[in-house]
């Protein structure tokens, strides 16, 4: 385990999500929908060797009762890191909230909040989820 709490697996899986999220921007500069920034990364993935998943619906747990509908993460990378594409003029805080709830959610440790629709990529690295939930002082 590295000083970062990461393993070299996931700080290699983290780098590669870095420089894919940067070789779309920089092709495709900002302005364009999520959607179309989001199949550019996937592809980007695959060019690194990465596997991933997109779109991928995750059944929230509430009063006894399993609900699949209304919760979808942009896209998980190996199984262990979710990225959550925006295309938006304005990051709110919000936006690292849902990416904070979705890692609570799945039991992942490690997430990126990615804004495509600035002058230069924009790339927030989810802090560690130990100390977020207070594991770590």
């Amino acid at each position: 385990m590295r000083e970062s709490g990461l393993s070299e697996r996931e700080e290699q899986v983290a780098r590669a999500i870095v420089d894919a999220a940067y070789a779309v921007h920089n092709a495709l500069g900002p302005g364009l929908l999520e959607s179309i920034y989001e199949v550019c990364f996937c592809h980007e993935l695959g060019k690194r060797g990465l596997s991933y998943r997109r779109q991928v619906v995750v059944p929230i747990t509430y009063d006894g009762l399993v609900f699949e509908e209304g919760l979808r993460l942009d896209v998980l990378v190996e199984e262990t890191v979710v990225c959550e594409i925006k295309a938006v003029e304005v990051m709110l805080p919000v936006f690292m909230a849902q990416l904070l709830t979705y890692l609570k959610l799945t039991g992942k440790r490690l997430g990126f909040l990615i804004n495509f629709n600035v002058p230069v990529a924009l790339v927030h690295k989810s802090p560690d989820k130990d100390r977020i939930e207070g594991r770590v002082p």
